[in-house]
């Protein structure tokens, strides 16, 4: 017989269909992971010596698993319980999408609604893109704007109104649409369009559609909140190989995308809404077609490395969407502070299962593995490999610096070219982008002051016209050039810094030459 006229598209999709019906997780299998996860995080912490961890597990809409491990606070007895309050960081996302799906459902918006029907000040760097981007493009980071637009002026100080004001003189990294590229304001953006129409600011409008209706009593969406949580963590930093509570992460600016604080107690709620189609406890909260839209894959994320064996990688609405071996879908976000947090979430909605994992620790890849690893045990009754060393690697390179590698700026030249006299480089500069700067002469040397609130910090020569300071906030990372360009008047025309000038927009231009 001719398999051909039987093996037909109907009778495969038929096929497939019948095999999801199937589930992979049984509440057999689920038990015998649920202690072997347990051990996998005590083991975990005792190898890494993160401080403080939590993890919720849902399966089949009810919580099968909630537990906290360690402490809140390096040096400090508060233990870890289900109701610690975590910063979320990227998982903030997802939780958005989830937030602007409530408004859709109620006709508030549409996903395809271009951003300046819900706020029309805002502007793009191209006109056309400006009347062109949606709320989809945004949630989906596929707008142009480049990698991590805006974070940088977020580290300068500025606040949420000014940084989405200044994202009309971010050039573009892509062409409308055409790659992916993470962007946190981009999303804010999109999310404080719909707001804006709601009549509400973000932070109310995601407490009353969203965490009020799920009984999350200890998530916001606000940093003052998470600040005076009584049960909160700290989070961590490794310094000389030693966990410590060193430094404060105010996301407020980006708290769509970044800004969230919660429980895994919490967190487990809003899963059971993910894998029930936006409903708790048989009432429906979110549209379900408005909110299975944000499952659905929207840009290519990655290009498989080898198409014979890799797959892509996708990404839909505040999303990552991917496949694995089986075909399965995988829903899952990551998030980090490299402050103090790492965080994930990651659910098989076919299998009705989700896991979240929330540390106090700067990311080092625990969070992943140990979801991965928890879906090995719950779905193949098995380990498949140990994926924390490959996390590990995946989270260091995503946290490469991007700027101080071609040099080494913690060692001068042995004969370094002498610098012009101070007067030489001390004024005002201008760029579009990041506004004013100034450099100013003070006792102990130059000082570079930068930001709204013109922030000081010290200028080291290092060879010639070049000079190095320690940038600050989220993305700073080792010593940064600052580089003049001296006219023939003797005075510096222009100055570039190193950490501002990743995508090419780092020249500050002096106000005035005669200063």
């Amino acid at each position: 017989m001719n398999t051909s006229s039987v093996l037909t598209a109907p009778f495969l999709i038929a096929l497939a269909a019948a095999a999801a019906e199937t589930p992979a997780v049984t509440e057999e299998n689920l038990n015998a992971a649920i202690p072997k996860l347990e051990k996998l995080a005590e083991q975990a912490m005792q190898n890494t010596g993160i401080p403080g961890m939590a993890i919720a597990v849902v399966y089949k809409d009810h919580v099968a698993y909630l537990k906290g491990f360690g402490v809140r606070e390096v040096g400090k007895p508060e233990p870890v319980d289900p109701d610690t309050v975590f910063q979320l960081a990227s998982v903030s996302k997802p939780i958005a999408s989830t937030v602007v799906a409530a408004l859709v459902g109620e006709k508030v918006a549409t996903w395809d609604d271009p951003i300046i029907k819900h706020d029309p000040g805002f502007q793009m760097n191209d006109s056309w893109v400006t009347h062109e981007v949606t709320i989809r493009d945004m949630f989906a980071h596929r707008s142009g704007l480049p990698d991590h637009a805006g974070d940088r002026l977020e580290d300068l100080g500025y606040d949420r109104p000014a940084i989405l004001f200044r994202m009309r003189y971010q050039k573009p990294d892509s062409s409308f649409r055409s790659h992916y590229a993470y962007t946190n304001f981009g999303l804010t953006e999109a999310a404080i369009a719909v707001a804006k129409t709601a009549g509400k600011s973000w932070e109310d409008l995601s407490a009353e559609k969203l965490y009020q209706p799920l009984g999350m009593k200890s998530t916001s969406s606000r940093y003052p909140d998470f600040a005076a949580a009584e049960n909160r963590a700290r989070g961590h930093v490794l310094v000389d190989g030693k966990w410590v509570a060193k430094f404060v992460r105010n996301p407020d600016a980006q708290s769509p995308a970044g800004g969230v604080s919660s429980t895994v107690r919490d967190m487990a709620q809003w899963i059971r809404l993910q894998l029930s189609n936006g409903k708790l406890n048989g009432k429906q909260i979110i549209d379900a077609e408005a909110l299975a839209e944000t499952h659905r894959p929207q840009v290519l994320r990655q290009a498989p490395e080898d198409p014979s064996i890799d797959r892509a990688t996708l990404y839909g609405l505040g999303w990552n969407v991917d496949y694995d071996d089986e075909g399965r879908v995988r829903l899952s976000h990551s998030g980090g502070f490299s402050l103090g947090a790492a965080t994930v979430v990651s659910l098989y909605p076919a299998e009705e299962l989700g896991i979240v994992v929330l540390t106090n620790a700067t990311p080092i890849g625990v969070p992943e593995a140990i979801a991965k690893t928890f879906f090995d045990l719950a779905l193949n009754g098995k380990v498949e490999r140990d994926w924390f060393p490959l996390f590990r690697l995946v989270v260091a390179a995503a946290l490469k610096p991007d700027y101080g590698t071609a040099t080494d700026y913690s060692a001068s030249p042995r004969t370094p070219s002498p610098p012009h006299p101070a007067e030489a480089y001390a004024g005002s500069y201008a760029n579009d982008l990041f506004g004013q700067i100034e450099v100013v002469e003070k006792e102990s040397g130059l000082q570079l002051l930068l930001g709204p609130k013109k922030d000081a910090f010290p200028l080291k020569h290092f060879n010639g016209d070049v000079f190095t300071y320690q940038p600050a906030g989220e993305n700073a990372y080792g010593l940064s050039a600052v580089t003049f360009t001296v006219g023939a008047a003797g005075k510096a025309t222009a100055v570039v810094i190193e950490n501002l000038n990743v995508e090419g927009q780092g020249t500050f231009t002096r106000i005035n030459t005669a200063d």
